[in-house]
């Protein structure tokens, strides 16, 4: 007889495509419009200098609903939509990945690395452009700069429309850098998402496991899953958080080396300036991997061909 404990996974091969596409569009979008504002405060926090405008998380996202409204907390959020098609990009890279992984490994961990590595690295390629704009229209308030570019409306205390801050935003970047401007960062960006990605698939898979190990033979799968996905991404953030700061104030402040950025960071600020934001990103990461996880498993599920469906234990 199976053990129900036993997580078995749904692969590429047993999905409805059409299914999973419109549900996974519908579920990020619902998980980033959620989650967004503390994106928001993470970035600002890794780019502020010491404590010069914010003490901590809940500090800022109290300043910044004071001074700037709820809208403040989703500067750039229109801009930042646009990486849904990164994020689809994401999931069939990876399952695509795990598929072709299994001719030659049937390792859970090495499919997850692989996959989760390879994933990032696509997702990446498209992300960039869109984080380097929507990142500088994070660092737009009132009173003192943050980024390097500052759009009219804030300078004057009177806002534009979103449209024309992302253009006047897009104008400054081309003719500070040109279009190699809007890939500012790449390269940290990779440093930063391969690992962390490649990283968090096998923690969430070993996590799964050991708690399944754990709970009693009836327990749903989905509750040890909807577990296992913060304590994998807390894993990590706290492995990937020092090179997400040097990400962000690459791609904000316009270094151009990542050594450099690193040196003047630690001689600024020490060893505890490469954790900044990381509790914005865990406190983040904690309630967004729990819709993540399970809103991915059930999206999956819903996405079964139908002659599989009875044939798996949740």
């Amino acid at each position: 007889m199976e053990d129900k404990r036993n997580i078995q996974i749904i692969e590429w091969e047993h999905l409805d495509k059409k299914k999973f596409y419109v549900f996974g569009v519908a579920m990020t979008m619902m998980i980033r419009v959620s989650m967004y504002p503390f994106t928001l405060i993470r970035t600002r926090l890794q780019v502020q200098k010491g404590k010069s405008l914010y003490h901590g998380t809940f500090d800022a996202f109290v300043k910044i609903l004071r001074a700037e409204g709820v809208a403040g907390l989703y500067r750039g959020f229109l801009v930042n939509t646009f990486t849904l098609i990164s994020g689809q990009c994401y999931v069939t890279t990876y399952e695509l990945t795990r598929k072709f992984v299994a001719d030659y490994s049937q390792s859970n961990t090495v499919k997850s690395l692989v996959a989760g590595g390879s994933a990032s690295l696509v997702a990446q390629s498209i992300t960039v452009p869109i984080d380097v704009v929507s990142q500088h229209l994070m660092m737009q308030r009132k009173g003192e700069k943050m980024g390097r570019f500052q759009v009219p409306g804030n300078l004057e205390g009177q806002g534009l429309i979103a449209f024309g801050q992302t253009k006047d935003i897009i104008r400054q970047i081309l003719r500070a850098d040109g279009l190699r401007g809007f890939y500012r960062g790449y390269v940290a960006s990779l440093l930063t998402y391969i690992p962390n990605s490649a990283v968090w698939w096998p923690f969430y898979h070993f996590y799964a496991e050991q708690l399944s190990r754990l709970c009693p033979q009836d327990c749903p799968h989905i509750v040890f899953q909807a577990v296992s996905g913060p304590l994998a991404a807390a894993t990590a953030s706290v492995l990937t958080n020092p090179m997400d700061v040097i990400r962000t104030r690459v791609q904000v402040e316009g270094k151009s080396s990542i050594i450099l950025t690193f040196r003047q960071l630690m001689a600024e600020e020490g060893p505890w300036g490469l954790m900044k934001g990381l509790s914005a990103r865990i406190i983040s990461a904690t309630p967004s991997t729990i819709v993540i996880v399970v809103g991915y498993e059930s999206l999956k599920k819903l996405s079964l061909r139908p002659e599989l469906v009875d044939s798996r234990h949740w």
